[in-house]
């Protein structure tokens, strides 16, 4: 396979990986990243910068004044010690990678994982490896974030599995993930939490204004389709060519060293122990999802419960079907080996914790200094001021949203900035908030595999150092780019083509509102 004018040892992307490489240890980057937030919000309150939004409260629009808050002065400095301790431990991705990877550890090292990969790979073509994680990744949305810790790890095995760079099932699992995370093909989390801030936006020139739950559904059951083939094009034209067989050689070092060895029959009777005990264990689940005044069943306080709960779900899911093929292929004798087992997985975690510790409090940082919220609203406004046609506008405000996502990662956070700004700004111009909600998911999506900001980068990071050693932001940054590239201009070619079309994004959700302008 020919690796083509961009990609190799000399390439633009060999070149980026290697000036970013260059740069300190991440979780040093953090730390400085940390220190120039400090001085920059202090310079910044000092001057006096303010910038003014649009909010919806229960008497309608009103302007609010977001000023910056400096974090180098007395009460910036207290909220900065005090509050140490807690952005670590509430750092949303910490607890859930650690819990998670109790049980993955454990089916790793019992070997149950490896067992499953090599016979599962029998009856699939190594071709269409690619796409069908791809298409799994993006589906995995539905169960929040879980995705994020799930696939990624499974992925390096599949791929070192097949002789190739385990990087690059590290990098498919990624852009399903993370640059596909707002498609699906049915409904999700996220989309009544951006259909409720989509009509408090509406709502500030048409009280009566209601967006849909399912105003995005055609359109993103369309990108749910379409993602997976332009990741596969990327993954075969660019990443794998570069990457070749990086990180495989330690990957099968580890194999050899993690997995305990059997003899096939004794697999063969171990894995059919796993799969009763799986099989037990969902039925178990279901029961608790499904029978009225069981533990999992009903609303929690935002999703359903069994959502809420999924990744002590994945948990038990994966440490029931490794104990029981553990103790059948003798890997697992007693509690202490268990606890051995899930002990060793905790150490090699360990990177991945200092990293964290650094990235919770540059972002924490950043969130309570408000200069994330500040440049989002001077981007938005800078969008307002211009005068464009629709697709043109919609590629723009993509474009917008990915910058916008460089400085504030959540989803719903950017949006409830962004929401009370362009949805009546665009309806105004007679396009509707469902269209605008759209184009703002494509935006926020792409990026999210190349923003610092991703709290969930550090996994990935931390995970490709585990096969490769001196691996650093640069790698990370000059995998995932052409990711974050062709995502970006098929989606927006796809926005595009559906406008033009005149096609409803959902069940009904129009393009266009009459023009209030």
């Amino acid at each position: 396979m020919s690796a083509g004018p961009q990609t190799g040892e000399h390439g633009w992307l060999a070149v980026l990986e290697r000036l970013g490489n260059r740069l300190p240890e991440p979780a040093t980057l953090f730390f400085l990243g940390t220190l120039v937030v400090l001085a920059v919000s202090q310079v910044a309150e000092s001057g006096g910068w303010a910038v003014e939004k649009t909010v919806t409260g229960e008497n309608g629009p009103t302007t609010e004044t977001v000023a910056a808050r400096g974090v180098l002065d007395s009460g910036g400095l207290w909220w900065l010690f005090s509050s140490m301790v807690e952005n670590f431990v509430t750092f949303p991705p910490l607890g859930l990678v650690l819990v998670a990877m109790l049980g993955i550890g454990l089916a790793e090292r019992t070997g149950l994982l490896p067992a499953l990969i090599e016979r599962s790979l029998g009856g699939v073509a190594p071709g269409l490896v690619t796409p069908a994680l791809l298409l799994v990744g993006i589906l995995s949305s539905l169960t929040l974030d879980a995705g994020y810790v799930v696939l990624p790890p499974l992925a390096a095995a599949l791929y070192a599995s097949q002789g190739r760079s385990p990087l690059a099932g590290i990098a498919v699992a990624f852009a399903g993930v993370s640059a596909g995370f707002s498609a699906n093909l049915v409904i999700t989390g996220l989309d009544p939490m951006l259909a409720g801030l989509s009509t408090a936006g509406a709502r500030i020139l048409d009280p009566d204004y209601r967006v849909a739950v399912t105003a995005n559904w055609w359109f993103m059951i369309a990108s749910t389709i379409l993602l997976p083939l332009a990741g596969w094009w990327v993954t075969r034209r660019f990443v794998e060519p570069r990457l070749g067989t990086r990180g495989l050689e330690q990957a099968e070092q580890e194999g050899g060293q993690r997995a305990h060895r059997t003899d096939r029959g004794v697999e063969a009777a171990a894995l059919r122990s796993a799969g009763w005990a799986l099989a037990l264990t969902l039925g178990a689940m279901a029961a608790l999802v499904l029978v009225p005044g069981a533990p999992l069943h009903g609303e929690g306080a935002r999703f359903a419960r069994w959502v809420e709960a999924i990744v002590p779900i994945l948990l038990i899911l994966f440490l029931i079907p490794a104990v029981a093929y553990g103790v059948h292929a003798g890997a697992i004798r007693s509690d202490r080996d268990a606890a051995g087992l899930m002990g060793r997985t905790m150490a090699d975690m360990g990177p991945y914790i200092v990293l964290a510790f650094f990235a919770a409090q540059f972002i924490e940082a950043f969130r309570y200094s408000r200069l994330g919220e500040m440049l989002a609203i001077v981007g938005g406004d800078l969008l307002a001021s211009l005068s464009l046609p629709a697709t043109v506008l919609m590629a723009a405000f993509v474009l917008v949203t990915v910058v916008g996502n460089l400085f504030i990662g959540s989803a719903s956070a950017k949006y409830a900035f962004f929401a009370p700004v362009f949805v009546p700004m665009f309806m105004q111009a007679g396009i509707s908030p469902e269209l605008t909600q759209a184009a703002y998911r494509v935006g926020d999506s792409v990026s999210n595999v190349v923003t610092p900001l991703n709290p969930y980068m550090v996994i990935i990071l931390s995970l490709m150092q585990r096969y490769v050693p001196g691996a650093g932001l640069g790698t990370l940054v000059a995998t995932m780019l052409p990711y974050a590239v062709v995502f970006l201009l098929v989606w927006i070619g796809l926005l595009t083509v559906w406008v033009g079309a005149g096609w409803p994004l959902g069940p009904g959700a129009p393009l266009t509102v009459a023009s209030l302008s």
